[in-house]
């Protein structure tokens, strides 16, 4: 069993209907999909795997070697750690404008940040046509209402460092996204992506400059439980530092979500609670790898 990889610019022609279908289907049987041909250049995907790696290496890597996990791990003789990850991470966003010495680091960034964006948003699209909402209504929703734009954009960076004792630490802990949409450009050599289908835990294949979606929390309540947020980790791994990208268009802290009304036909098929963005992050961020529902109890509770 692998996951859906999808041929994202079959839209625009005769299998379009086809095309549409296979994104429905993947949305509602997996919530994890894979998708060539997605219009950003291969030419910037390699430069940005390039300057990633330069990144780690002059800017992460040796503080990462002597970090108290690395010596945690060396400690701690057979025991497995729990409540950590073996993961190097930073985060990009438009307001974040940290200097960096890594030559071309920022400016790629920025260039890559800018088109992933806009592939979120034409996904988005694709979500509202399948769901049968207007056109441009999940973005609406997730910048706060009609003329706004507070979305949040943010990047994540990680590098899952070779790891000596990888049956001692995860690479990430299984959680669900608490977003919306996700866009993850995962490197293609280094698997360890897994994704939870029907109790099993599958690999999500490295394939060269795909880019693999996935829906977060705020997608599947907007759809009414239609689209599922997808359980997903990284397992550790004693070769390869593997690269991983990861772009989250989620709602504004301000956003109110609440299932979209054109997929609640009566008050009892409202599954979901109606929340503020804001108050879901603030639980979320103490439960990411509990159980979802709970969460949806939680904020609905506030």
């Amino acid at each position: 069993m692998a996951i859906p990889v999808i041929d994202f610019s079959k839209l625009n022609g005769q299998e379009r209907a086809k095309t549409l279908a296979q994104i429905a289907n993947a949305c509602e049987e997996w919530g994890f999909f894979q998708l060539v041909n997605h219009g950003i250049a291969e030419e910037l995907l390699e430069r940005v795997k390039k300057v990633s790696s330069e990144f780690y290496k002059l800017e992460r890597e040796e503080n990462f070697n002597n970090s108290e996990l690395a010596n945690l791990l060396k400690e701690t003789g057979d025991e497995k750690l729990e409540n950590v990850d073996w993961e190097d991470v930073i985060t990009l966003s438009d307001d974040n404008q940290s200097p960096y010495k890594t030559p071309g680091f920022q400016e790629i960034m920025k260039e890559y940040r800018c088109e992933l964006k806009k592939l979120a948003e034409k996904m988005m699209e694709v979500m509202d046509e399948n769901l049968g909402l207007p056109k441009g209504y999940i973005k609406e929703a997730f910048n706060g209402g009609e003329g706004e734009n507070n979305a949040f954009f943010g990047t994540k960076v990680s590098h899952y460092p070779p790891c000596p004792n990888p049956e001692k630490v995860t690479g990430l802990r299984a959680h669900t996204d608490a977003g919306g949409v996700i866009l993850l450009f995962q490197d293609d050599q280094v698997g360890g992506l897994q994704v939870l289908k029907d109790g099993e835990w599958i690999d999500v294949q490295p394939l060269k400059n795909t880019i693999v979606i996935n829906t977060g929390d705020q997608i599947e309540v907007l759809s009414n439980g239609r689209y599922k947020s997808a359980w997903h980790r990284v397992l550790s791994t004693v070769d390869g530092n593997r690269l991983s990208i990861a772009s989250f268009y989620n709602p504004s802290l301000e956003a109110t979500i609440a299932p979209a009304t054109q997929l609640v036909k009566e008050e009892m098929d409202q599954t979901y609670p109606k929340f503020v963005f804001g108050d879901y992050m603030s639980v979320y961020v103490q439960q990411k790898f509990l159980p979802k529902e709970p969460r949806f109890q939680a904020v609905k509770a506030m």
